[in-house]
């Protein structure tokens, strides 16, 4: 990770760190919050467990444009095309934001109705309804903060977004205490409160992120930008976000569905399952960071015709990747019988979190391997592909089989775990085989041998 693998003036590591502090300081604030809920009662937990692969699943609906626009501001700043990069932001901005009201005023609307489709036990339903209005009806601040995160991100700056990440932390934790707990003359208002920190916090990054945002390309974005709309541009926007924004849905929805299996077993799984999210987001943290910096090295070096850099740069980071994850696993099958004891006292949601130990230790080098070559193929426009592979792993393995062996014949919450599992490997496997092809960077290389040769010849 040292071997300052240059991207221009960003080495993998150093486009890498920042993005782990940040993702370090949201597993943080998820676990903090986990804890804090936990207080309550492990009810509430299951609740924010279950309203969070809901909102996961409908940030997928603006994740296409933002995902999309982020991999061309890389690969528009790699060619040196710093107009269009800026332009690109400023569209991504304005569409998500649109998409955002539109999901707040649903999840306003009607939260009960919502978690009585998605098979949330009944007893569980009031506390929903409170959780899923407040922090649901932020979902414009969730749409624009990602969107401004991707976009500064995408230019090489993931110092920012890791310094917003430590103010939101700071803010959310402050507020949780003392609406929780009732700190600081603060009323305890319980999840209500917990909610009306969530909103609070994002705010507050999503003010200070749009500040940055303004400045972060070559001209400084001013209000009249705002009405800038290439239609071109947007439909490569489109072009190359729509199968990452199916991509993501095939995840989320199969997520959500799982859990709504979980709620159906009960709700002792449907909290451990909540429990192991933390931990396993502990261990996937660098990795994730890993990759997350890849693809916009990838993205950087495609975009400059760097290919076969590019090529290279994947694998190193999928080595490294590999290693951090597997040591992190080891290191959580030995302790997290003692982590989930933190959370909750119940001897039976424990035994459940630690039936999953061992599963897991299998689970992190898939993910790895499914996250580090699936996002250096986004980088390079090879989203199709990735979508295909989504649609058929994830609706036959992580859903309908664990819905199959999980419920239907009873063999419970391991086998569940186990299905996605399969489902990680699956994919990983398809996206090593496709990049191994080198398909879209041979066409770019040919493109670049023609353009060359009409060169040659004009002159």
């Amino acid at each position: 990770m040292g071997s300052r693998q240059q991207l221009g003036n960003y080495s993998l590591w150093m486009l890498s760190w920042p993005i782990f502090i940040e993702l370090f300081l949201q597993f943080l604030l998820g676990a903090a919050d986990t804890l804090m809920v936990s207080k309550i009662s492990d009810d509430a937990v299951a609740v924010v467990g279950f309203s969070n692969q809901l909102f996961n699943a409908l940030m997928a609906l603006f994740t296409t444009v933002s995902s999309g626009a982020g991999i061309l501001i890389a690969q528009r700043l790699g060619a040196r095309d710093r107009e269009s990069a800026r332009t690109l932001g400023v569209i991504a901005l304005k569409v998500t934001a649109l998409i955002g009201v539109v999901i707040s005023v649903a999840l306003i609307a009607a939260p009960r109705q919502i978690a009585m489709l998605l098979q949330l036990p009944d007893r569980l339903l009031p506390l929903a309804e409170i959780y899923i209005s407040i922090v649901g009806g932020g979902m414009v601040l969730t749409a624009v903060m990602t969107t401004l995160s991707t976009s500064i991100r995408n230019t090489g700056n993931t110092k920012a977004p890791m310094y917003i990440a430590v103010g939101m932390n700071i803010v959310h934790l402050f507020l949780n205490s003392s609406f929780i707990f009732g700190h600081f003359g603060f009323p305890q208002l319980g999840l209500t409160g917990v909610a009306i920190s969530t909103v609070t916090s994002r705010l507050l990054a999503t003010i200070v992120l749009f500040y940055i945002f303004l400045s972060a390309f070559h001209r400084p974005i001013r209000l009249p930008d705002f009405k800038l709309f290439d239609r071109k541009l947007f439909h490569e926007v489109l072009k190359i976000g729509w199968p990452l924004g199916v991509n993501m849905s095939c995840w989320v929805f199969s997520q959500l569905a799982i859990f709504s299996f979980l709620a159906m077993l009960g709700s002792a799984e449907l909290t451990a399952r909540t429990y192991m999210n933390t931990l396993e987001s502990f261990c996937f943290l660098l990795g994730q960071s890993i990759a997350m910096g890849v693809q916009i090295q990838v993205a950087h070096l495609f975009g400059a015709k760097r290919t076969k850099e590019a090529y290279r740069s994947a694998y190193r980071g999928l080595y490294i990747g590999l290693v951090i994850v597997s040591v992190n696993a080891v290191i959580v099958y030995f302790v997290g019988d003692k982590m989930l004891g933190f959370f909750t006292s119940d001897p039976h949601i424990i035994a459940l979190g630690v039936s999953l130990l061992s599963l897991n230790l299998l689970l992190q080098p898939g993910k790895m391997l499914n996250m580090a070559l699936g996002n250096s193929l986004s980088a390079i426009g090879d989203t199709r592909f990735m979508m295909t592979n989504s649609l058929i792993s994830m609706s036959l393995i992580a859903t309908l089989l664990s819905y199959v062996l999980g419920v239907k014949l009873g063999w419970g919450l391991s086998c569940i775990y186990s299905c996605m599992i399969a489902d990680e490997y699956f994919r990983g496997i398809i996206a090593l085989f496709r990049w191994r092809g080198r398909k879209k960077l041979r066409q770019a290389e040919i493109g670049m041998q023609q353009a060359a040769r009409q060169a040659v010849a004009a002159g």
